[in-house]
This record gives C-alpha cells, sequence and structure tokens, in this order.
C-alpha cells in the first residue's frame, strides 16, 4: 500500500467508550470498541518517564524527546492546546492501532456511514482487530458492498482522552510525527461535526502552516517536494476523473452485468492512464504501483480530493487576520458556527480570493475549489468523519 501519511486517519470511530456510543449496532460491536480503548488508555505512560529510564531503546527515547519539542512548539507558538496529548506514550505491540472497514454500495459512491452523538457520522466502522474487521468486510461483501480494509497508526478522540503518540507511529520521521501534533490538536482546539471538508482541510492548514513555522524556528529551509507533490497531485487527478466518470456511469439505465463490465473497464482505464503518466512524464518512477495495482473498488475511491480541498480557503483566512494565530482560530470558529450551506459559500468566496491572489499553485487546487462549489451549488449531505484521509496523502 502506498504510505500516504496515515497519521491523518484521524477523528476515527475511536471516539469511543460508553459516551459516543450510539445507532442501532450490536452490543457486541461497542463492546470491542470500549474494550479497545480502554486497553490504549491503560497502556499509556508519561512520555517522561521513558525517557528517564535508561533500559528503554536510545533510539525510542531520542525520537520521544524531539516529539516533544514539537509538542512545546504547538502550544507555545501555534497557540494549540496545552494538555497532556502527545506528551503520553503507549506501546500497543502491533502495526496498527485500528483497523477501518469502508463499504459502498456495488454501483454507488456514497458511503455506508456510522452516526455518533459526539463524532457525528462516520464512513466506516473501526475495529481494534484485524480478524473482526476482516470479518465484517466479508459480511459486506456478501451483500453485494464494494469494501475496503485499511489499517490505521493513529486517531484522535477530540480531546474526550489524552491522546497518546502510539508506538505505531514510531517508524514516522520526526517531522512526520510533529505534523500529526499539529493536525490532531487543530481537530481538538475546534471541530465541526458532520463536515468533514471543514474539519480536515482547516487542520490541513494549520499542519501545513505549523510545519513550516517549526522548520523556520530550527533554522531549516522550507521544504522542496515540488516534484513529489506534482506527481501525487497528478496521480490524484487521475483518481478524481475516474471517480467523477463512475458516478455518471452509475447514474444511467444499464443492467447490472453491463453496468460491471464498464466499471471494470473504469479502473482499467485509470491504470492505463497512470502507466502512460508514470513511463512518459515521471522516467518510470514505480512508487504509486501499490495503490494503484490493488484490487480497486469505490470504497477506495471516497476520500480522493476530500480532505484538503479547503485549505486555500483556511490560508485566505490566515492571511486577513495577519498570520495571528488567536485570532484566525476565532474566525475559524466564526465560520464553523454557520449554517452548512452559508459556511461552504464562505469558504469559496475566501477560496476563490486565495486563488485569485497568486498563481494557482497547481491545476488540481482548481480542481478542488471547482468540487467544492458543486457542493455547495448542487445537494449536500454529511459526509463521513475521516474518510481515508491518509490514503490520499500516501501517494
Amino acid at each position: 500500500m502506498i504510505r500516504l501519511k496515515k497519521h491523518w486517519l484521524s477523528l476515527g470511530l475511536p471516539l469511543l467508550t460508553i459516551l459516543l456510543l450510539g445507532g442501532c449496532s450490536s452490543l457486541s460491536y461497542y463492546s470491542q470498541l470500549a474494550s479497545g480503548q480502554l486497553s490504549l488508555l491503560r497502556a499509556r505512560e508519561p512520555v517522561a518517564k521513558v525517557l528517564a529510564d535508561p533500559q528503554r531503546s536510545p533510539q525510542l527515547r531520542e525520537h520521544l524527546l524531539r516529539s516533544q519539542q514539537a509538542r512545546l512548539f504547538a502550544s507555545e507558538h501555534l497557540h494549540l492546546p496545552d494538555n497532556r496529548s502527545y506528551r503520553l506514550y503507549a506501546d500497543i505491540h502491533r502495526p496498527y492501532v485500528v483497523w477501518n472497514v469502508f463499504a459502498t454500495g456495488e454501483f454507488s459512491l456514497d458511503p455506508v456511514t456510522h452516526c455518533f452523538p459526539i463524532a457525528g457520522c462516520v464512513a466506516y466502522r473501526g475495529y481494534y482487530s484485524q480478524g473482526a474487521a476482516r470479518g465484517d468486510a466479508a459480511l459486506q461483501k456478501r451483500e453485494g458492498m464494494d469494501v475496503y480494509v485499511s489499517g490505521v497508526e493513529a486517531y484522535s478522540t477530540l480531546g474526550w482522552f489524552d491522546d497518546p503518540i502510539i508506538s505505531s507511529m514510531m517508524n514516522w520521521g520526526d517531522e512526520r510525527l510533529a505534523t500529526l501534533i499539529f493536525h490532531e490538536l487543530a481537530h481538538q482546539r475546534f471541530y465541526v461535526k458532520d463536515d468533514t471538508e471543514f474539519n480536515e482541510s482547516y487542520a490541513s492548514f494549520v499542519e501545513q502552516e505549523g510545519t513550516r513555522q517549526w522548520r523556520a524556528a530550527r533554522g531549516l529551509p522550507a521544504q522542496d517536494g515540488a516534484a513529489e507533490a506534482q506527481r501525487r497531485d497528478q496521480l490524484m487527478q487521475l483518481a478524481l476523473d475516474t471517480r467523477d466518470r463512475l458516478k455518471a456511469l452509475y447514474a444511467q439505465p444499464l443492467s447490472p452485468q453491463v453496468m460491471r463490465e464498464r466499471k471494470a473497464a473504469e479502473f482499467e482505464r485509470l491504470r492505463s492512464d497512470y502507466r502512460q503518466l508514470r513511463d512518459s512524464q515521471w522516467g518510470g518512477d514505480k512508487r504509486f504501483d501499490n495503490w494503484v495495482y490493488a484490487p480497486m473498488n469505490n470504497a477506495r475511491l471516497l476520500p480522493i480530493g476530500l480532505y484538503d480541498q479547503w485549505v486555500p480557503a483556511f490560508e485566505a483566512l490566515f492571511r486577513q487576520v495577519n498570520g495571528n494565530w488567536p485570532a484566525f482560530y476565532s474566525a475559524v470558529e466564526k465560520l464553523g458556527k454557520l449554517p452548512l450551506i452559508e459556511r461552504k459559500a464562505a469558504l469559496q468566496r475566501l477560496a476563490n480570493k486565495s486563488l485569485s491572489s497568486r498563481d494557482c499553485r497547481s491545476a488540481l487546487a482548481r480542481e478542488r475549489v471547482m468540487s467544492a462549489t458543486r457542493l455547495v451549488n448542487g445537494k449536500t449531505h454529511s459526509r463521513a468523519s475521516a474518510l481515508l484521509q491518509g490514503e490520499l496523502h500516501s501517494f
């Protein structure tokens, strides 16, 4: 699987505990959620304790030490919550903390959603056991659904608990871990129920600007990942185009057999377009082959383009307050209190202002804004929180 910053699989279903339980799912499902969350809570220990223990791995201690420097910067300079989150560590002895199961209809791009009182509606069910996740996926496949199971290295409880740095995150570089801290603390600072695009774009902007300032504070140059970002954007555009064609296909009055054949053809077109792009413009770079050639279905395309489409709007908002973080958060909160349609219209105006004030960063950035416009002007609905954000950023 392509590694796209899976820490952005935040806001997960594991806003668990009994406080968040709701809906009509089975008691056994809720039981595993509660026991899994409690197990994670019991595994926590202060990072300071780990740092002071000479028996612990020197690499772990060094990594955690640098994480705490970023954690301090988050509160002192980015004005993010100053609490115990990410000042704790939990060794869970497995590669992922949860596994999420995403599902759509066979001929639909709308996610099967599950709603909770605090987290709102989410587009997956989360399991602390990989076996349980696969079992759920198998049952949904038997019912004719398109299903995708994704391992999650980290998630946020939006401040309900003191979230730890988890051992599943220890293979990340220091900067990636810092970006997680900035992103998730932004969610703790402010979160709008049932508006994934707003929440994730806002947190993504805080992460990006926070990382830029974090690097500057340490005397490091700005990151130069233009070529890699362009390739990722081009791949995402191929996926967006595929999703648009599938959406048009599913609206046609075709027989199931014809629909299946044309659906398969669209996924093969995606792979063909990718090969041409890879070989003609990328010099044969195969880093994205695993994602493209893995089994493809509607569920894997759900989150493409949803998680940073409003970043230009938040960039414009940040400039309006002259880079003042408290003023920025206040403005974000005002936006978040608007009714959904008004909120998206306000974001659209900000995004247009951002894009008109300078050259559009890429064709994909403009596409995201246009996609957002369609959401404002067309039918809107509550999208699931934390659709596979990490899946996009591992491109």
